[in-house]
């Protein structure tokens, strides 16, 4: 039984293969990319955070209650919403103590075991916080006295993060209707070249969404013009998507329940929009319209050069009392199966040759990966594949990503690791894990003589580096190509 006293410390082979033959090559590929500088476009940090810059709160408000990764684990056995702090929509008192919500979180410390929650939560834990003792009832008020005093320290700030965690580029995700204001005051401070916003208009794709018509308001009042018929609707979407290229973004996000992209005719689409202002649309057709609007996404990212990032699959809050209660995000997002290759088949016979379109796609449904997602990145100029995401941005997960996509779409057909997160402090235990798993995955080739070590070393920079450097570049911006997305020295 181990001492749950013992020094906590981190194995430096962790989550690379077992075998003797392959860990020490695995660990010669992970060397040239452990000081390679984070690029990070597609997560979810507030840009209020990084432009206030203010110290972090507490612990628990910090680590706790906003992640749902933890919640969802915690509540699956037992742990009430109320006793972790997660605030109910009516206002009803819940556990506001940040040392009791703590408290509850380290005495199931024990429930993380082999999930990638723990493997981050050790890594920000141990490596970034110091603390010095595994998590248990027992050590819970020491770690938390520890982390407490690091967050206070002067130099733990948001922006001064950036610099310690290495992270070139951040992207926030912000709806079509954000002031960008946050991110306006970061560009005067000299951030705009590493803070940059993502254009995410799913609140006004869905017309049959709760709040939709508010949302639309929104953002006519952003775009500075009145939005009464569908053709309003579209110049100020296109209006705004200009604003986020000249704030700075590189890419859109969109969150649909299906991929599909069947366009409408004009005519159509603008009676559907017409009923969804009254308020009357059916479900089937706000269905069709959300579809055709992934379509008009593709055409306005063709004009407008801002990547298209599309992550269909997640039933959103499977629970209607829970998200009556308690709102979005605090963890009922489930996977559904999807179907890509009929759903895509209009939006690329439209643009999947055009130059100026790249269309990444995730999935939560691992049976496409091999089936469906690596031989459309396999042949359409336009697609990439994006990282495994949410529930499959596990050790095993990414192993699986990289064994079923690599023999059809190749390592040049993906954009490198995104680590989709609100957590700040875990970008970098995050990307690490990816590091991890690619340097396994690369080792193997090489052992098994199927790329030689320079081929594997060089791949592993390009997936950790330079991948997504070329996938978001600037819209507009030359290729930097393969050779000047590598450090000096990265090849050493």
């Amino acid at each position: 039984m181990t001492d749950p006293t013992a020094r906590w410390a981190l194995h430096p082979d962790r989550a690379l293969p077992a075998d003797p033959v392959t860990r020490p090559v695995a660990r010669q590929i992970l060397d040239a990319t452990q000081h390679l500088p984070i690029v990070s476009m597609h997560g979810h940090v507030d840009a209020g955070l990084l432009a206030r810059d203010e110290p972090f709160g507490d612990p628990a408000s910090l680590l706790v209650v906003p992640d749902h990764y933890l919640v969802r684990m915690l509540v699956s056995q037992g742990v009430p919403h109320d006793a972790l702090g997660v605030p109910r929509r009516d206002g009803r008192p819940v556990e506001t103590d940040p040392r009791e919500i703590w408290r509850a979180f380290a005495a199931h410390w024990h429930l993380f075991r082999g999930t990638p929650t723990r493997f981050w939560l050790e890594h920000v834990l141990v490596d970034i916080l110091g603390v010095e003792e595994r998590l248990s009832a027992t050590t819970a008020d020491a770690a938390y006295d520890t982390i407490a005093a690091r967050l206070a320290e002067p130099g733990f700030r948001p922006l001064a993060l950036l610099d310690r965690y290495d992270i070139e580029i951040i992207a926030t995700t912000d709806p079509a209707w954000a002031s960008l204001t946050d991110h306006a005051d970061l560009a005067a401070r000299g951030w705009g070249e590493r803070v940059v916003p993502t254009f995410r208009p799913d609140a006004v794709l869905h017309p049959d969404r709760p709040g939709w018509a508010q949302d639309v308001a929104l953002l006519a009042e952003r775009a500075g013009t009145s939005i009464g018929s569908y053709r309003e609707f579209v110049a100020a979407l296109e209006a705004r998507r200009w604003a986020f290229v000249e704030a700075g973004a590189r890419a859109t996000d969109h969150g649909h329940v299906r991929a599909d992209t069947t366009p409408m005719d004009e005519v159509d689409a603008a009676a559907v929009f017409a009923a969804a202002l009254r308020g009357d649309v059916d479900a089937a057709a706000a269905q069709a319209f959300s579809a055709h609007m992934l379509f008009e996404m593709a055409r306005m990212s063709t004009q407008d050069g801002l990547v298209m990032q599309l992550h269909p699959g997640s039933l959103r809050d499977h629970d209607p009392r829970v998200l009556a209660e308690r709102g979005p995000d605090v963890g009922y997002d489930i996977p559904v199966a999807t179907e890509y290759v009929r759903a895509l088949r209009p939006l690329l016979t439209a643009f999947g040759h055009h130059p100026n379109l790249r269309l990444v796609l995730f999935t939560l449904d691992e049976d496409t990966f091999s089936r469906e997602l690596a031989p459309l990145a396999g042949v359409y100029p336009a697609v990439r594949l994006g990282a495994p995401w949410w529930f499959l941005d596990t050790p095993d997960g990414m192993r699986r990503f990289r064994e079923a996509v690599t023999d059809t779409a190749g390592f040049a057909n993906t954009t490198g690791f995104v680590d989709d997160t609100r957590a700040f402090l875990s970008i970098p235990a995050r990307h690490d894990l990816s590091r991890r798993v690619d340097a396994g995955f690369l080792a193997r080739l090489v052992v098994e003589h199927r790329l030689d070590l320079d081929e594997a070393l060089e791949t592993a920079v390009d997936l950790a580096y330079g991948l997504p450097r070329r996938a978001y570049a600037r819209p507009g911006a030359a290729d930097p190509g393969p050779a000047a997305a590598v450090p000096q020295g990265a090849r050493s």
